[in-house]
């Protein structure tokens, strides 16, 4: 018994202990290093225009914008009431589509998700909270997250773009949204927008 448990020891060694040798060898514990831009293959820096219309549909068979949470003051109206999304505190989920033109039927280039919520009590400005998702040619399948706020009844509104993935890994810029038309009667918009990013 004791000569078994003998020569089987150098094997027990390989099996058990060796794989931690080797583990141990390649994982050098470390959290976070400095990298560099050659490192990523980063290329320089660019600067892109993009100009497109965002539909912010409300009503319809089936809508674009979706109420899901509102204070005391909504809480009893429906859903294609849109002067719900006025009221502060409102909260809208919304997957709008992105055209090269104003009209509905243009060219789908991507759709804007995400949230916007209504944040100020003294004036009609949205938090947005979006990521603009590319379907068309080179873009499609990259990303820009917009975080800003929207006071929608100005002419002009600017919010930031914080990041990006795809071709806009590592954006950076600024959106400017105009109205280009909105519905009294029932809230229906159509939104141009001309985005700035810089990116690699």
């Amino acid at each position: 018994m004791a000569k078994t448990l003998q020569n089987l020891t150098p094997i027990f060694f390989f099996f058990f202990f060796f794989p931690l040798t080797i583990a141990n060898a390649h994982d050098d514990h470390t959290f976070a290093k400095t990298s560099t831009p050659e490192n990523l293959e980063v290329k320089p820096v660019k600067l892109t225009h993009l100009h497109f219309y965002f539909h912010d549909n409300i009503t319809g068979r089936i809508p674009t914008s979706v109420r899901v949470a509102g204070g005391p003051k909504v809480k009893n109206k429906p859903l294609t009431d849109f002067s719900a999304v006025l009221n502060f505190g409102t909260v809208v989920v919304m997957d709008d589509p992105l055209t090269v033109g104003p009209e509905p039927t243009s060219k789908l280039v991507g759709r804007a998700q995400g949230i916007y919520s209504t944040a100020s009590q003294t004036e009609v400005a949205f938090l947005m909270v979006l990521n603009y998702v590319f379907l068309e040619g080179k873009y499609n399948g990259s990303t820009l997250s917009i975080l800003g706020r929207n006071s929608i009844l100005s002419k002009v509104r600017e919010m930031p773009i914080v990041g990006g993935s795809g071709i806009f890994r590592f954006a950076k810029g600024c959106a400017q949204a105009r109205t280009y038309s909105f519905n009294t009667t029932n809230g229906d918009a159509v939104v141009e927008y001309n985005v700035y990013v810089y990116h690699y």
